[in-house]
């Protein structure tokens, strides 16, 4: 059998995403609407069948990751895809929530290019509907037939990820943080849910739970390697395709990878850009520009990149470990690498 090509696996994993969009969208709406009636609106803004008066819409409902992930994994253990919606509906729910709580915390006015629901709405509804996005997805899981443990896993992992938000926080206000330790974020952050929406997935198809685990490991480090393109993409996306501005990360002084090796770096441009980054005033948009480019220059973002990679070799050996169906193992495999070389 011929190994498939880097196209063919990027149009698959791009099947597998638009495939997941349009199988969650009804399902969410129909959740999301039948449970909530005051936060009604701003959840349907922020999932994007509202606009910000409660017409309908046709906004971006996001990329559909998490429940790819989780409809794979259940193909991947030889059931139907269709077995995991609920559990693709809970990470999806719990991914919206921490999306929601994030745009406030870190004061990001935009979100899948209109304003994000806190900018829209104000504060208070912004964390209102996350906490009820969260409840939701709760709600969602308990009622289905989703395997034994998944309604642990699912309230596990949203501890995980918000203690990973929460130290992705306290890092900004620190003058020293580790690789070490920004991966152990990052693996909090977006590896949990990742990691548990492999194993919902295999869950909901009946997996024996080892095998559900050891797939959730696989998540686990493409969660980590996705993190890190994700901070790529803050640093040299184009605004207009991600939806977020570009280096609002460098003027927060979030210690990301790709600045964590800079500022490690002897160079002249890591010296620099720890000049820019011990200072206690904002950056202004043109030192923000220069900031950006000093990473690159210190080696930063080629470091990042490496370690992108190490992460994506640990997935594929997970990958391997778990056994999964030749078809779920092709899905799987177009997903990691469409989630690691991504522009938006």
């Amino acid at each position: 059998m011929l190994a498939p090509t880097v196209e063919s696996m990027e149009r698959t994993g791009a099947e597998l995403l638009e495939r997941a969009r349009r199988r969650m969208r009804a399902h969410l709406e129909e959740q999301v609407s039948s449970r909530l009636s005051v936060t009604r609106r701003e959840a349907g803004y922020h999932l994007g069948w509202l606009d910000a008066d409660g017409r309908p819409a046709e906004g971006s409902a996001g990329k559909a990751v998490r429940p790819a992930l989780c409809f794979a994994a259940a193909e991947a253990v030889g059931a139907d895809a269709e077995d995991a919606v609920p559990a693709a509906m809970a990470v999806q729910l719990v991914h919206e929530f921490s999306l929601l709580h994030d745009d406030i915390i870190d004061g990001d006015r935009t979100r899948r290019h209109r304003p994000a629901v806190w900018a829209a709405f104000g504060t208070s509804a912004g964390v209102l509907c996350g906490d009820a996005l969260l409840s939701v997805a709760h709600a969602t899981l308990a009622a289905a037939p989703t395997g034994e443990g998944a309604s642990l896993a699912l309230a596990e992992t949203a501890v995980e990820l918000i203690e990973g938000e929460a130290l992705d926080v306290v890092f900004e206000r620190r003058e020293v943080v580790r690789p070490s330790e920004y991966v152990a974020m990052a693996s909090a952050k977006t590896g949990a849910l990742m990691d548990c929406a492999c194993r919902l997935g295999a869950l909901a198809g009946a997996a024996a739970p080892q095998q559900a685990k050891t797939l959730g490991g696989f998540g686990r480090h493409l969660g980590i390697a996705f993190q890190i393109a994700d901070d790529l993409l803050g640093l040299y996306g184009d605004e207009a395709v991600t939806g977020k501005p570009v280096g609002s990360d460098l003027a927060a002084r979030k210690k990301t990878l790709p600045v964590l090796a800079a500022l490690a770096s002897p160079s002249p441009a890591g010296k620099e850009l720890a000049h820019l980054y011990a200072r206690e005033d904002a950056l202004t948009a043109e030192e923000a520009d220069r900031a950006v480019r000093l990473v690159e220059e210190a080696g930063g973002a080629a470091a990042a990149r490496r370690e992108a990679e190490r992460e994506l070799l640990q997935a594929q050996a997970a990958l391997a470990d778990a056994a999964p169906t030749v078809e779920g193992r092709r899905q799987l495999m177009a997903l990691a690498h469409l989630l690691t070389h991504r522009e938006s």
